[in-house]
């Protein structure tokens, strides 16, 4: 009985004489690391160079302050306290609501993420509004940004706050829209980038309202 030859796909080459197709697979190139995002990065460029810009104002703010000591308490009586206290209630509340947004949308949740925005946004309207009123209350009684160095600080850190409001709430009112489309709209890093914005002004008016209103009382 003749022995059988093995065909040529049994025999076992060395490993220099298998054709290439037959070699290991070479390792997977690593996976890229993501690029930074930009965008993200220059919002905290800004952000850090905003709290700069405020910090030098309270430092100068509390230099001041030990100088006119009686001037800046009594100043400071004349505000409306309790106008001030729930304003502080109502962007501790509307950053609440961002922290709701931020997390619906990264679950692409974007029906809840635009209610929690818009319900951001009203807080936001309800804020500027009671601002206003203050603002109304304060210089029919007379008291204006000439008065004395206390209310120049005063309105000026208070109106450059509220600018930085308005620029939230417009920040918000495209994150909202671009949420309710149906198609494309916003991608989640803007609507996270406006939520870090908005929670930088909630930050910048819990340094005020104590700075301004409650440090002077007896």
């Amino acid at each position: 009985m003749s022995r059988q030859t093995p065909r040529p796909e049994e025999l076992e080459l060395p490993e220099f004489l298998m054709p290439y197709e037959a070699s290991p697979p070479a390792p997977a190139p690593p996976a890229a690391t993501a690029a930074p995002d930009l965008h993200q990065s220059g919002l905290w460029i800004f952000i850090l160079g905003d709290m700069t810009l405020f910090g030098a104002f309270f430092a100068g703010f509390a230099l001041q302050a030990r100088s006119q000591a009686d001037v800046f308490a009594g100043s400071a009586e004349t505000l409306l306290l309790g106008v001030g206290a729930v304003n502080t209630l109502i962007l501790l509340t509307s950053s609440l609501f961002v922290v709701v947004a931020t997390r619906a949308v990264a679950a692409d949740d974007r029906p809840a993420a635009a209610r929690a925005l818009l319900a951001t946004l009203l807080c936001a309207l309800l804020f500027a509004g009671l601002k206003l009123t203050a603002y109304g209350v304060e210089l029919s009684a007379g008291y204006t940004p000439t008065t004395n160095l206390f209310f120049t600080y005063y309105f000026v850190l208070t109106g450059i706050h509220l600018m930085h409001v308005v620029v939230g709430m417009a920040l918000l009112l495209v994150a909202w829209r671009g949420l309710r489309r149906e198609a494309g709209g916003v991608s989640v890093s803007f609507v996270e980038g406006a939520g870090i914005y908005w929670h930088m002004v909630d930050l910048l008016w819990v340094v005020l309202f104590p700075l301004l209103y409650i440090a002077w009382l007896p």
